[in-house]
């Protein structure tokens, strides 16, 4: 195993915030000299046709000296969205109580035209 793995699977701390299918991770990491740093893992399930599933990882590095400012945007960002467009979730796969409803099926398209008049046809007569 690599020293990086090794490194990568020491935490030190850790926060978990479970969001849907979606997981996010927020590990106290330490580099090879012993500072921390943090990562911060989105996992995010998929499920297949058949029922398996799998995940998909996406990860952050955040270092000491990108601290101050990182944490000053992501203020910003949040006050930002939360200013206009307040807390209440609008999309609709994001609310607990969500259950996709359907519309009704026209059955004036489905069902067979009504015939108004046919010509009787005796098959003798062919």
């Amino acid at each position: 195993m690599r020293e990086n793995d090794m490194l990568e699977k020491e935490e030190i701390f850790s926060k978990v915030l479970r969001a849907g299918r979606r997981t996010y991770f927020f590990d106290v990491r330490a580099t090879k000299a012993d500072d921390y740093y943090i990562t911060i893992t989105e996992s995010k399930k998929f499920t297949e046709e058949d029922g398996s599933f799998h995940f998909k990882k996406h990860k952050i590095y955040l270092y000491k000296e990108d601290f101050t400012a990182f944490a000053e945007i992501l203020g910003d960002m949040t006050s930002y969205v939360l200013n206009h467009k307040g807390e209440e979730v609008i999309s609709e796969r994001h609310q607990k109580d969500f259950k996709k409803e359907y519309p009704a099926e026209n059955t004036a398209e489905t069902e067979l035209p009504a015939i108004s008049s046919f010509t009787d046809i005796d098959f003798d007569d062919i």
